[in-house]
């Protein structure tokens, strides 16, 4: 994929936030519509699509594997070739920086009788692959990653041999170190194509979106808690057929507008039809104890079942609190923004059991340690989390993204409560999830400027 043109916010001093708006579609959800629309029997119809550069990539992945796929305003058709129909790809599948197209595709080409390579970014081929890999061989998978930095450790690019005649994936019974959708996910789309059950448990429920999907599509599935089998052997048609599906809006993008009423004094914002799986809810549920005024207002249903609310947060007084434990796991992707959230509440904030987001698009614990030091807020760095120290004056800084998307969104709301202008460089990091963000905010009064460097 193309290099995107360097992007610097400039940002100041804003007064209240007002106004309801949309985000884009959830990135998970829009990659799985994906995949099990690339992999039905027909043209399936995906609307609410985010136009993001991480949903691109999947979009391209299986362009290149021989899926039609036609992009609109109005939806995205997808004439799906069923579970043999995959073509091994015309080139090394580019996957930029998206981690879930990688890790899911590696489960899913895992199975397929034709090889594949696939890379990514810089960023991304620093991000590690063992926990994806290694069950994957367990069970039959001729796949192998990259020696890199730590020498137990493998990396993209990722190079994927074919089964040959004959030869299939076996079933597999995995207890999973540490709960993750992607694992969880990879595992279960190469169980399409084993040859026996699918058996894995978590230490705490992910998100389950693929679940949903499958269990909406008539996959033979069963869950209980935090545990999943899949048995291909059971009677089921061995494929299914198109579909129309909505993708809700992003719980993670919508925490940044509205974290941003939560701060800025006499703000109130809404944000239409957000993803509420109770897997993802774990920030709204946190915002509650914390004493942020939230409400949520159901709005239906969108792609696999997925519940959706509007959700309504005003300014007020927060005071600091303890995040840790399966909490964290359903608000991992928006801890940076709890970070921001954390510098104007009052008293102390932890949170712990987040070493997952040293192996994101950065290291985020250490980046928003220093963003938040950058920023004038006290703040100490742990294993496995932050101790931020809340209510210091904000002073203007210049902060580099470091390639994440979300780092350079948490320091832009920093910098609307700052004295003095903000700059964030290398903001082009924000569309891989959130193009238009910076006309959001300022369609709710925000002070900020987007230049091309």
């Amino acid at each position: 994929m193309s290099s995107a043109p360097k992007k610097r916010y400039r940002v100041r001093r804003s007064g209240p936030l007002i106004g309801s708006v949309r985000v884009p579609g959830d990135k998970s959800i829009g990659h799985r519509s994906l995949i099990f629309a690339a992999l039905g029997r027909g043209v399936s119809r995906i609307t609410g699509l985010s136009e993001g550069l991480d949903n691109a990539a999947t979009r391209q992945a299986f362009r290149s594997m021989g899926v039609a796929i036609e992009s609109s305003d109005a939806a995205t058709s997808v004439h799906g070739v069923g579970l043999r129909g995959l073509r091994m790809p015309t080139d090394v599948v580019d996957c930029g920086n998206s981690g879930t197209t990688m890790r899911l595709l590696a489960g899913l080409l895992s199975g397929q009788r034709f090889g594949t390579r696939m890379t990514g970014d810089d960023s991304l081929t620093r991000r590690p692959m063992g926990r994806v890999i290694k069950p994957l061989r367990a069970r039959g998978a001729h796949i192998a990653g990259t020696a890199g930095d730590k020498p137990d450790e493998v990396y993209p690019p990722i190079s994927i041999a074919p089964l040959v005649e004959g030869e299939a994936l076996r079933g597999l019974e995995y207890s999973m170190p540490i709960a993750s959708a992607q694992v969880k996910s990879a595992l279960l789309l190469s169980g399409l194509y084993a040859s026996g059950p699918t058996a894995i448990e978590e230490p705490v429920l992910s998100r389950d979106h693929t679940e949903r999907m499958m269990l909406a599509l008539g996959v033979p599935l069963q869950t209980a808690g935090a545990s999943v089998v899949l048995d291909p052997n059971d009677d089921w048609a061995r494929g299914w057929e198109p579909f129309e599906w909505r993708v809700p809006g992003d719980p993670s993008s919508a925490a940044f507008p509205l974290l941003a009423a939560a701060m800025i004094p006499g703000s109130r914002v809404s944000v239409q039809d957000v993803c509420v799986n109770p897997t993802r809810t774990g920030l709204f549920d946190w915002l509650r104890l914390l004493g942020v005024n939230i409400s949520l207002r159901p709005s239906g249903h969108g792609a696999g079942d997925e519940p959706m609310a509007e959700i309504d947060v005003r300014h007020g007084t927060v005071r600091g609190s303890v995040a840790g434990g399966e909490l964290i796991v359903r608000m991992i992707d928006e801890i940076p923004a709890v970070c921001a959230l954390a510098a104007v509440s009052t008293g102390r904030t932890e949170i712990r059991d987040a070493a997952e987001l040293r192996v994101k698009e950065s290291d985020r614990i250490a980046t928003m340690a220093q963003v938040l030091d950058a920023f004038g807020v006290p703040c100490e760095e742990l294993p496995d989390g932050l101790i931020i120290t809340g209510g210091a004056p904000l002073r203007g800084a210049e902060i580099e993204s470091r390639g994440d998307h979300r780092i350079a969104m948490a320091a832009t709301l920093l910098g609307l409560l700052a004295e003095g202008e903000s700059l964030i460089d290398g903001a082009e990091a924000v569309d891989t999830s959130f193009p238009g963000f910076v006309g959001l905010l300022r369609s709710l009064g925000a002070d900020i400027s987007e230049e091309t460097l």
